[in-house]
């Protein structure tokens, strides 16, 4: 196989959250968020990376965030700014380059 291989897990979260000032979003509501992240590598020995490691790293950071309110982490949080804030915590437990998109509910995502 030539290239690097694309692995990927979805996992998710429930979250309350409200956006200041904005005219629909602006009372306090709750999304089930979808998680997908997308590690890319070298398949050597067959797999680039187990998923049960790459599922615990992911559920990790995302535990600190399920059944929370996001407005206690971040002044604004819209879907890019939730979005900007997992790839932070989870580059810190990432050794493969990655995506990540977050659904907020259906239809709706961002994407770093």
């Amino acid at each position: 196989m030539v290239g690097q291989l694309k692995l990927g897990i979805t996992e998710y979260i429930d979250a309350a959250h409200h956006l200041p000032g904005h005219e629909k979003c602006g009372r306090l509501h709750g999304h089930t968020y979808q998680v997908d992240v997308t590690i890319e590598g070298d398949p050597k020995g067959g797999m680039v990376l187990d998923f049960a490691d790459l599922k615990k790293s992911v559920r990790e950071v995302l535990l600190k965030y399920d059944h929370r309110d996001w407005n206690e982490v971040l002044e604004y949080p819209s879907v890019e700014n939730i979005c900007d804030l997992l790839h932070r915590d989870l580059k810190a437990k990432m050794k493969f380059p990655f995506h990540i998109r977050v659904w907020e509910g259906h239809g709706k995502w961002a994407e770093l």
